[in-house]
């Protein structure tokens, strides 16, 4: 439809189309690949004018993407199969070249020698893409080496063609990380892909607008390494593990690595760094090797000189057939499924697909063999797409076409997985056991890491302790930053690629039903391993630790389908309309790192929201109180979370931690803990990506106690509000404000309830007190009682360590403490009752000194007036308010403090908030 324009109209047009074309150059493309043929296209989007394409003749009667793309836009395409013989150009393909008129020469995948004559013919010259951070590894196998050579860093330059060997000036350059198992494929696709076709689509524009640098390379640091032939890629096994592991993926998937075994050259794929134990499995002597590989149903385990071991996932023979390393004992063993009519229906369907792809092939017999058919790489991703097309339920990945060549082979492998027969291994785990409570408890004490338990990378270890009786639970592994990196790694790609982050959202919260389904299976195990580990009383374990924390999950589960963004009207541009919608996205990889007082339920409080909202997380248990983090790890993979969405990471927090706050990845980070750690988060937060934060900080939360209440159920709420958990809560209340009238009564009669109580052994049904949570607590906490001493607090009950073995604290009273006292201030984090008296009536004095802190994270009210109860909870500086109760949260109400207290919510619609994006959309139409 043609719309008359005013002259105002005409004139904004005008300038749009003006500013569309100004700056703008006529290319030459020179190239080939699905890599040349986005830059093309990028490159025409721009505004740009193509005015040939120079690319590679038809293999097999199938031209090369670029020449696809170019041909269907009627772009002018040549298909010289040289440009030049015996080193000189072939004059009449510079005329062909000649006649196009091109300003700029982009090449963005080039495999032709091309003459100077043709590189500095237009007006700028010509660039190219190189895939390394020139001038490290110039040459054609530039990220082969730069896997091959560990290199922590990779990224492509782009630069200016000269006469030498990727010597010219350099015009842009990006870096990425080189994760631990990252192999061509996957640096290819997570980064020198995608970013490399923004790069070269920048670098035109940086040339059209007069602003392209050109940066003379430098030779400190040059390095050239030649082209990886098959005969040179043999592995020498007399060397470190991690040496192997890198020249493997160096060379995955062309040329291969290879060892010799039985003589015979076996070419090696999929290789990643292998820690903790080596499952059961049946030795395999390897030419050159210090000591037999091992099969194992995990894959092939090799070993370097130093001792560690890489895992190795496929192997290949010399006839073309690749299996499941796993598999090498058994490989002869091939029983074929008998098809019913459905899926015989299906393999005809999947036929017509390969007859698509493979156009030169008259037949697709089930002997056809896709590769030596001429299949590419490109047709490896087409065939699993429109195989997904056809059957969404089968989870194809490209490595099945490699190892399931062949047609019949393909149907094999694909009715295999329609039936489910491809489940996932069995989870292999090291357990510490224990008989203890009437029951042995099975506790993981690994690293949890991309799916799998395995040791620290350093093999580091350290203990954990019993509070009840000081005396070692077990070992640990103590994670280092290499350990973080592969974490956060196996969650990005879990985020980017994995099934989670395709995932319907009903069918996440069908997932995350049925952990909480197994965590109250196994709730009884959970509950005596929380109370081992942190000295919790088993009967509050079972209820709050882990009853709450079931709780959580099934909440959260009720949320993944209803996350809904909601459309906005805004000023119509006429003559077109317009619509704007939100969208609520997952933020990607999030970072947890909890504390020790609720080791379970903290991680319940903030995962679940997470997983909800479609992130991936790495998660740092408090480092005294790590095994029902590592259990929850063992039930995640029972029920079917996929591998790499959840990693558990026990260690320091001064290591671990400090990595995760850093770590560029990261895009959320959630804390509980201490207020001037969180200071320090937050800054590390901020200054390394400025990623989103939450936190959940120090707390001395006030409980105003006035004469018109229930004085019974204030005693009893009052006593709760502090010895609740040993007082490792929170929300505890730091301070208690009892009016003047009551405060005596008060006091003696919370005294006469504590001499009441029962302390000792958490596992024992009748306890009322457990331990401490770890020593240094302990200490600190007579240290804190010592201090309210010396300022003048009068100490009514307790303030000592009972005389038995384990961490145990006397339930303590101090009285007459003064406003500026250091324990008026302080939070002690244990069962210490700190009692201040205010005057009757006065109200709004109480307030002020309840307000009076640098701290907002709960506060509680007891009386029978409710219009004083509502004058005081709207007064009250905190992010909960409790009247005429206390410690009563539930997983549908927000939680989180103000001030020092932090910000940010776990709990309730609020908490699903802090792990969701908005992303705003408008259409016009």
């Amino acid at each position: 439809m043609w719309y008359a324009l005013d002259h105002e109209q005409f004139l904004l047009y005008s300038l749009s189309l003006q500013h569309y074309y100004q700056n703008k150059l006529k290319l030459a493309i020179i190239g080939q690949s699905l890599f040349g043929q986005e830059v093309y296209t990028n490159l025409r989007k721009h505004g740009h004018k193509v005015v040939g394409v120079f690319t590679v003749p038809d293999k097999d009667g199938k031209a090369d993407p670029l020449a696809v793309a170019a041909e269907k836009d009627g772009t002018p395409v040549f298909k010289f199969p040289r440009w030049r013989v015996k080193g000189k150009p072939i004059p009449d393909v510079v005329e062909a070249y000649k006649a196009v008129g091109a300003e700029l020469n982009v090449m963005p995948f080039c495999s032709q020698f091309i003459p100077m004559n043709i590189i500095d013919l237009p007006k700028h010259g010509s660039i190219i893409y190189h895939p390394s951070i020139l001038p490290l590894h110039r040459g054609a196998s530039a990220i082969n080496w730069t896997l091959i050579h560990g290199d922590k860093k990779a990224g492509f330059t782009v630069f200016w063609a000269d006469d030498g060997l990727d010597t010219g000036p350099i015009l842009l350059q990006r870096e990425c990380a080189v994760e631990p198992n990252d192999t061509v494929d996957t640096l290819y696709n997570r980064f020198l892909f995608p970013e490399g076709i923004k790069a070269m689509v920048e670098s035109v524009q940086l040339i059209a607008d007069g602003k392209a640098p050109r940066i003379p390379q430098t030779e400190e640091g040059a390095s050239y390494e030649g082209i990886q032939k098959k005969s040179n890629a043999k592995i020498n096994l007399a060397q470190s593990a991690k040496a192997i592991h890198d020249w493997i993926r160096g060379h995955d998937k062309v040329p291969g690595a290879w060892i010799a075994i039985n003589g015979q050259p076996v070419t090696l794929y999929g290789s990643s760094l292998f820690g903790g134990s080596a499952p059961a499995g049946q030795p395999l002597e390897i030419e050159g090797a210090s000591q037999p590989g091992l099969v194992t149903k995990n894959g092939l385990i090799l070993y370097g000189n130093d001792g560690k071991a890489l895992l190795v996932k496929n192997l290949q023979f010399e006839d073309g057939k690749m299996i499941p390393a796993s598999k090498y004992f058994s490989s002869g063993e091939s029983s074929s499924v008998e098809l019913t009519d459905d899926e015989k229906k299906m393999a005809e369907e999947i036929r017509n697909i390969w007859k698509g792809i493979l156009s030169n092939v008259q037949a697709i017999e089930d002997t056809t063999d896709f590769f030596k058919s001429g299949a590419a790489s490109m047709d490896v991703v087409r065939l699993v797409e429109e195989v997904k097309q056809k059957c969404p339920s089968v989870q194809l990945q490209s490595e099945d076409v490699y190892m399931a060549t062949t047609f019949q082979d393909f149907i094999q492998m694909f009715v295999r997985k329609l039936r489910g027969e491809d489940q996932e291994e069995e989870l292999v785990i090291d357990y510490a056991t224990k008989e203890v409570n009437n029951m042995t408890v099975k506790m993981p004490y690994q690293c949890f890491i991309n799916g799998k338990f395995e040791d620290a990378e350093n093999g580091k270890t350290y203990e954990t302790i019993n509070p009840t009786d000081g005396k070692v639970i077990c070992k640990v592994s103590y994670a280092s930053v290499e350990d973080v990196d592969r974490a956060v790694a196996a969650a990005k790609d879990a985020f980017d690629n994995g099934p989670w982050g395709k995932m319907n959202p009903r069918d996440r919260g069908s997932l995350l039903y049925k952990l909480a389904d197994l965590m109250e299976e196994h709730q009884e195990e959970l509950a005596t391993i929380e109370s081992i580990d942190s000295g919790a009383v088993y009967t509050l374990a079972l209820k709050t630790h882990v009853g709450m924390s079931i709780q959580t999950f099934r909440y959260f589960a009720g949320w993944c389908d209803k996350i809904q963004g909601k459309t906005i009207p805004i000023n119509q541009a006429r003559p077109n309309r317009n619509l704007t919608f939100t969208k609520k996205e997952p933020l990607g990889v999030c970072a947890i790192i909890i504390p020790w007082n609720y080791p379970l339920m903290m991680l319940a409080w903030k995962s679940a929201a997470c997983l909800a909202a479609g992130n991936t997380l790495v998660l740092k248990p408090a480092q005294v109180t790590p095994l029902t983090a590592l259990k929850f790890a063992e039930l995640t993979v029972k029920a079917g979370i996929p591998k790499g969405v959840i990693n558990i990471l026990p260690g320091s927090g001064g290591m671990v931690g400090q990595r995760l706050s850093d770590h560029p990845h990261i895009r959320k980070l959630g804390f509980t803990g201490s207020t001037p750690i969180g200071k320090q988060i937050m800054k590390s937060c901020a200054l390394s990506n400025l990623k989103k934060v939450s936190l959940e900080l120090g707390g001395k939360s006030p409980l105003i106690i006035f004469s018109d209440c229930d004085i019974d159920k204030a005693v009893r709420m009052g006593m709760s509000s502090v010895y609740f958990n040993k007082g490792e809560n929170c929300i505890a209340a730091g301070r208690l404000f009892v009016e003047e009238s009551i405060h005596d009564e008060f006091i003696s009669r919370v005294v006469e309830e504590i001499k009441k109580m029962k302390i000792g052994d958490p596992l024992d049904r009748s306890t009322d007190h457990g331990p401490q949570n770890h020593k240094a607590h302990l200490d600190k906490l007579l240290e804190y009682c010592s201090t309210g001493m010396k300022e003048g607090a009068t100490l009514v009950y307790g303030g000592r360590q009972v005389g038995r073995p384990g961490y145990f604290m006397e339930p303590t009273v101090f009285t007459d403490v003064e406003d500026h006292m250091f324990i008026a201030k302080e939070e002690s984090f244990g069962p210490v009752m700190v009692v201040s008296k205010f005057k009757d009536g006065d109200v709004d004095g109480v307030l002020q000194r309840a307000n009076d802190t640098e701290y907002g994270l709960a506060s509680g009210v007891f009386t029978r007036d409710i219009n004083k109860a509502m004058y005081v909870s709207e007064r009250l500086e905190a992010g909960t308010v409790f009247i005429n109760t206390y410690n009563k949260t539930d997983v549908a109400s927000p939680f989180g403090g103000f001030k020092q207290s932090g910000f940010g919510k776990d709990l309730g619609e609020d908490a699903l908030l802090e792990y969701l994006k908005t992303k705003a959309v408008t259409v016009e139409y």
